[in-house]
């Protein structure tokens, strides 16, 4: 059958020429097929007769009435995994090669008989009203900072009307992380919009009562929102279409930045800082072409409060009597010259800031779990020689091995110096590792617990890596005093011989 402008073709060429043959060849067609149409003078949807019987057996006769009973039952069962279950059961009324007839009777049957799907509404978004906030995994991208992997996410704010996006690097979906990427997305602009839209995460709600459904907005997260005059807005519970502009704007952001990381022919970076430069070249790139709408949504804004919220919680905290600290839930070690005292600690994203007063004492890197203790062996390890003892059933032992080649050395030392000799072996080891570094003690271990295991001991480590300087020999110069010498020889001087 040929196709309408097939047909529309014939029709107008035969009008103005009168030559079937010419017409034919124009229109693609047969002269024998362009006769046929030209004295129908129907087109093929009514000429061509529409098949009411059948022109062959039907091969799914005897299975198709249980196949679609089951597909009633289970509508998301696929065509394949069903005619393979059905043919186990009846190898007889079915073949292999009946597998396609199969999958094109169960997608008609799907068509007129299956349920509705979901439909999608596309919104017109009014020019300032909102900002959709989201946060994306960016590990896919494989980043990684001075050759070691770099997990992280991106807190991705985005203007649906403009596309407008801005994305700070954070750990996790956290009240600190959304106040520090809406912040920095604002001050970008220089302006607000009126509406905040977000997900039901954690950082921003929780749940009314016990084990209800609704959740309402966190003080904190409200007080953010209520600073910048910003009316927070929630999506269904389970419906990221409802913020379809930032889930979209999710994967362009890291599709550009694939892109970017291929043209700069390497993942890895100096610092993070370097990373971040990089992030900001990205997004300043992407915002170039949108700088049009953009200013018809910052007409549309209103101006940003003269302050700007803090970054960071403010807690405070005992040093315990085993050096260490408990800040939202997780310990971490600190110098024992701190016990007993009370500290104010600055939390920020990724850091922790120890002061005592106005003075600070301390940074530590933040852990970005809710649970557990986050053990620095550098504090403790002076303590742990004075008291070997304590470290064979010391509650946090396990985070005194830096590293795997750190374990093995302990496992080899006892073995040799057994139970206690050994610990006091591998505490030592640590007491070197903290004076001159973990990578250059992993460097020895490496040849010294593998074949052929060479005899070695931590002493011989440390005459290795800390050198004893040797005794220099300071060389005086004897520089003769001749005056006294021609003393002796004036002939004033009588020197008398009293024998």
């Amino acid at each position: 059958m040929i196709t309408k402008q097939q047909y529309r073709k014939l029709m107008s060429e035969y009008q103005a020429t009168g030559n079937v043959t010419n017409s034919a060849m124009k229109a693609g067609m047969s002269r024998r097929i362009a006769r046929q149409y030209l004295q129908a003078g129907q087109p093929p949807q009514e000429l061509q007769a529409k098949h009411t019987w059948r022109t062959r057996e039907d091969p799914l006769e005897e299975i198709w009435p249980q196949a679609e009973g089951m597909l009633e039952e289970a509508p998301d069962l696929e065509a394949k995994a069903l005619f393979e279950y059905l043919w186990e059961r009846s190898p007889q009324a079915l073949q292999e090669k009946h597998l396609r007839t199969f999958q094109r009777r169960v997608k008609l049957c799907r068509l007129v008989h299956g349920p509705d799907k979901e439909v999608f509404f596309p919104q017109d978004w009014e020019a300032g009203r909102a900002m959709q906030l989201d946060w994306t995994n960016a590990n896919e991208l494989a980043v990684t900072i001075a050759g070691r992997p770099y997990d992280h996410l991106l807190c991705h704010c985005v203007l649906p009307h403009s596309n407008w996006d801005w994305a700070t690097r954070c750990l996790s979906e956290s009240l600190l992380s959304c106040r520090q990427g809406l912040q920095e997305a604002l001050h970008r602009l220089g302006k607000g919009p009126r509406e905040l839209r977000i997900d039901n995460s954690s950082a921003a709600t929780h749940r009314v009562g016990g084990g209800g459904t609704g959740r309402e907005f966190n003080e904190q997260f409200a007080s953010l929102c209520e600073h910048y005059g910003l009316v927070p807005r929630t999506i269904g519970i389970d419906c990221p279409n409802e913020n379809g502009d930032v889930e979209s704007s999710n994967g362009h952001l890291k599709r550009r930045m694939r892109q970017h990381l291929l043209l700069r022919s390497s993942r890895d970076f100096e610092s993070e800082a370097h990373y971040e430069g990089f992030l900001h070249q990205v997004l300043e790139r992407g915002n170039r072409g949108r700088q049009e709408n953009l200013v018809v949504e910052l007409a549309a804004m209103k101006p940003l409060p003269p302050t700007r919220l803090s970054e960071y919680d403010e807690v405070f905290c005992s040093v315990g009597s085993a050096s260490t600290i408990r800040v939202k839930k997780v310990g971490y070690s600190v110098p024992a010259r701190l016990i007993g005292q009370e500290l104010k600690v600055e939390v920020y994203e990724r850091e922790l800031k120890l002061y005592s007063g106005r003075e600070l004492l301390l940074v530590l890197p933040r852990h970005c779990g809710d649970r557990g203790v986050v053990l620095n062996y550098r504090h403790v390890i002076d303590h742990l020689l004075r008291k070997p003892g304590a470290f064979e059933r010391y509650r946090y032992r396990e985070q005194l091995y830096p590293s795997r080649s750190f374990r093995e050395a302990y496992d080899h030392l006892v073995a040799k110096h057994g139970q206690r000799g050994g610990a006091v072996e591998y505490l030592r080891l640590l007491k070197l590792a903290s004076e001159v570094g973990e990578s250059d003690i992993e460097v020895m271990l490496a040849d010294f617990l593998s074949p052929p295991y060479p005899a070695w001991s931590v002493g011989e480590l440390r005459r290795i890596l800390q050198p004893e300087p040797k005794p220099q020999i300071e060389v005086i110069e004897l520089e003769p005093e001749w005056r006294s010498y021609d003393a002796l020889l004036s002939p004033e001087l009588e020197v008398a011989y009293a024998g």
